[in-house]
């Protein structure tokens, strides 16, 4: 996959302090039909962190990329998720190592994607936040473990949103409070985008959730 980093994504370790460790790495996470230069106008207004964005890995003929096929109002097929999955783990360990702890941040269909992360592999997940996004079908691997741990998690979706069917954002608001520690917001007179509120709440949920 293709990626864009920030220039503090990949820090000098010489300018760390003696048992400092690198600050956690937000993944940026663009949705159906965009590309990696997407998000990253938006970063500086949700936190200071380094962070990287990666391009989706099927390409749409002259629509930019997708994480996986999408048929509205069919929902996605879990294998094809479970391989989009697979394949943004691969392309993370390959570009940070497996041990980076990470911040995954989605629009969309990429908000699903950062999502998946956690149910995944949450022990590499800091905090996530959704924009506009929704969970899968089904159930993951690390659900279990999370409804324990409850993690993190911003969801902000505009009351106004007419692409997200109302199947998975009842879906969504069931399962994120079993699995997660829900910030959920709403946006009025939104649709399927993002705002100056939905961003400025997002800052303050990561400023509280990584200390």
């Amino acid at each position: 996959m293709h990626a864009l980093r920030s220039p503090r994504s990949a820090p000098d370790r010489a300018s760390l302090t003696e048992g400092q460790d690198e600050p956690p790495l937000v993944v940026l996470l663009h949705g159906f039909g965009s590309h990696e230069r997407d998000l990253p106008p938006i970063a500086p207004y949700v936190c200071d962190l380094p962070w990287i964005s990666l391009r989706a890995p099927l390409e749409l003929p002259g629509a930019g990329a997708a994480w996986f096929p999408l048929d509205l109002p069919h929902e996605p097929r879990r294998d094809d998720i479970a391989e989009a999955t697979r394949r943004l783990w691969e392309a993370l360990d390959g570009e940070v190592g497996p041990q980076r702890t990470l911040v995954p941040l989605g629009f969309s269909q990429g908000g699903l994607m950062a999502l998946q992360l956690l149910r995944t592999r949450p022990e590499r997940v800091a905090a996530t936040v959704m924009l506009c996004g929704f969970v899968a079908e089904g159930s993951e691997v690390a659900d279990a473990r999370l409804s324990e741990q409850r993690p993190p998690v911003f969801w902000g979706r505009g009351a106004a949103d007419q692409v997200i069917w109302p199947a998975a954002i009842a879906r969504t608001a069931s399962l994120l409070p079993q699995i997660s520690t829900l910030t959920e917001r709403a946006y009025d007179r939104l649709g399927h985008g993002v705002d100056e509120r939905m961003l400025s709440d997002a800052r303050a949920f990561l400023d509280a959730a990584l200390g």
